[in-house]
Formats: C-alpha cells, sequence, structure tokens
C-alpha cells in the first residue's frame, strides 16, 4: 500500500531492538515499588510448601528470617506478613496476644532488618478466629461490625507495639480505619501509617492463599462484607473516599488482574499511594499453566506486573517480589 502524501512514521522503528525498547518503555517497576506477602506459622520445626502456591511456604520464625533477609537484599520495597497461630478461638485472641506468632515474628524481623525494608502487618482476625470469618461473630452467625471494630484496633495497637511499620486493615468492616486511627493515635503510634484495603472483592481468586493461612470460613462466604463483582458503579470509589476520609495514608486494589479497571479509576481519583494486590489465584494460575508447558513463565509474570503498574499501581504486593526484584537489580 503506498503512503504517498502521508508522513513516513514508522512506529516499528522504535520497537526494532531490546536496547531501544527499553530506551523508550512508558512503564517500568523497579524492586522498591515490590511487597513481599509472607506467612509465619506456628508449631512448626520448617517451612512448609504450599501445595497451591508452587513456591510460596508457610515459614517458621527463622526460615521467615532468611527470606525476609533475601527479600532486603533483592531490594524489595516491603513485606507484609500473615499469622498461623497453633490455637485458634471465636474472637481470634491470637491476634493481639504480644506473643502471638505476629508479634514475635515481627520482633525478629524489625531486630534484623531494621530499616532496610517496610515490615508490614495484615491486620484482620480470619487467619486467628476458629469459624474463619474476618471479625466477632452474633449469635445467628453474622458478623458484628461493632464488636469486630474492637478487636481490629487492639490487634493493631498490638502489632504496632511489636515493630510493625504499617497497619494494612483487610476486613472490610465499616469504620475500620477509624477505629485503628483512633487507637494507633491514642497508644502513642501516631507516626504509623495504614494501607486501607478499601477496594476488596469476594473473589474467587484467594482459594490458595486459604490454604496458605489455613483461614476458609468454616461456614458460609464473605460476600456479605466485601464487595460484590459485579456491585454498583461507584462503590469501590465511595469505599475509597470513606477510608481516606478516616485517616488512611494509602489505599489498596484486591484482587489487581481481574480489577485493572477499578485500579484505573481509584489511581486517577485519589492523590495518595495506591497498592494493588497479586493475589494467590493469579499467582497460581500462571504457575499452573507454566508448569505444563503451556506459557512462558518468566515473561508472563513480567507481563502481568507491567499491566498493574500501568494501570497505576504505586506498590504491588506479589509472591514473586524477590525472584522479580532480582532480575530488576
Amino acid at each position: 500500500m503506498s503512503n504517498a502524501g502521508f508522513p513516513a512514521v514508522r512506529l516499528r522503528r522504535l520497537r526494532r531492538t531490546a536496547p531501544m525498547r527499553r530506551m523508550v518503555a512508558g512503564t517500568r517497576l523497579h524492586p522498591s515499588e515490590l511487597v513481599l506477602p509472607m506467612f509465619v506459622k506456628e508449631g512448626i520445626e520448617q517451612a512448609q510448601p504450599v501445595a497451591s502456591m508452587p513456591g510460596v511456604a508457610q515459614h517458621t520464625r527463622d526460615s521467615l528470617r532468611k527470606a525476609a533477609h533475601e527479600a532486603a537484599e533483592a531490594g524489595v520495597g516491603g513485606l507484609i506478613l500473615f499469622g498461623v497461630p497453633a490455637v485458634k478461638d471465636a474472637r481470634g485472641s491470637a491476634g493481639d496476644d504480644p506473643d502471638g506468632i505476629v508479634q514475635r515474628a515481627l520482633a525478629d524481623l524489625r531486630g534484623d532488618l531494621g530499616d532496610a525494608l517496610v515490615v508490614m502487618t495484615d491486620t484482620c482476625l480470619d487467619e486467628f478466629t476458629d469459624h474463619g470469618h474476618c471479625g466477632i461473630l452474633t449469635p445467628e452467625g453474622e458478623v458484628d461490625n461493632d464488636a469486630t471494630l474492637e478487636r481490629y484496633a487492639s490487634v493493631a495497637v498490638a502489632q504496632a507495639a511489636a515493630g510493625s511499620a504499617c497497619i494494612a486493615p483487610s476486613g472490610m468492616m465499616d469504620g475500620q480505619v477509624a477505629a485503628i486511627r483512633a487507637a494507633l493515635d491514642g497508644a502513642g503510634f501516631s507516626h504509623i501509617p495504614i494501607l486501607g484495603y478499601s477496594v476488596k472483592y469476594a473473589s474467587a481468586f484467594y482459594g490458595p492463599f486459604r490454604d496458605a493461612a489455613e483461614c476458609a470460613p468454616r461456614f458460609g462466604d464473605r460476600a456479605a462484607y466485601q464487595q460484590d463483582p459485579a456491585g454498583p458503579v461507584g462503590e469501590a470509589l465511595r469505599e475509597v473516599a470513606l477510608d481516606l476520609a478516616e485517616g488512611a495514608d494509602a489505599v489498596m486494589v484486591k484482587p489487581a488482574m481481574a480489577y485493572l479497571d477499578i485500579l484505573r479509576q481509584v489511581r486517577d481519583t485519589v492523590d495518595v499511594p495506591v497498592a494493588a494486590y497479586q493475589v494467590s489465584g493469579e499467582y497460581a494460575m500462571i504457575e499452573a499453566a507454566a508448569a505444563n508447558g503451556w506459557i512462558d513463565r518468566e515473561r508472563a509474570i513480567d507481563e502481568s506486573l507491567i499491566a498493574i503498574r500501568r494501570a497505576g499501581a504505586d506498590m504491588i504486593l506479589t509472591y514473586w517480589a524477590t525472584e522479580v526484584a532480582r532480575r530488576l537489580s
């Protein structure tokens, strides 16, 4: 086809070689933008692989310290800690026990790493309750929002006291950020930021995580308090606005890849850092497809993270954080 009369535009000129593509790339990843989710379990003598998440383990305190050192050496920006206690009960007592597994692991990590990376904590109850729900239950088996807020506040203070550098409440209770902010401020932790799980959907992509954290609900599901994937237009932005009004310092969208449109809306609306969680199901699908030889594993990992970054995430929570950070360094 003739180009007579038209400028000789050739988009392919800037794609022709790898160095050229790197030079003009419009979306870049940096190790400091990556956050590694980690699981620490009480009462085990060695790290236990999570069958549904190849490459991910439930750690002992010692193996957690080793993996955290590796993340810091790779340049990972932060890690977020999830605990699996030996004993669970209806109120999640292990969550704010000063001698609980998360609090002990936090002390280990802060003592080892100092400020080498940001050590965050998930602040919820599902990992600690015997029923697997994210809060205190009523006699009818519903999650009691206000009673749960009291527990979240107590857990957040316990985590801050043990050394958490950022509190990340994931329970999707109404008013959770305000309750935690007031508790932190009252306990002398006004300097500790809150990363709100502001947009968290009742997703099918959480299954492998529930294996790792041993927190699958024993009855029902979490659809009554997490967002409906087909929910009202604008609901996500209302959730974000509420969390910011209550004192959140940053906000999160979870899951990431199925909600890139939501992530973009949030990024275009707020002027605070926005995180996205590449959740366990997203991780497991790529690992499974790669193990079967159906896709190029490394390229698929990088492409998925670039998509999340391009959609507007300032921080990405991903189980590949250390691996990818090493390649980027």
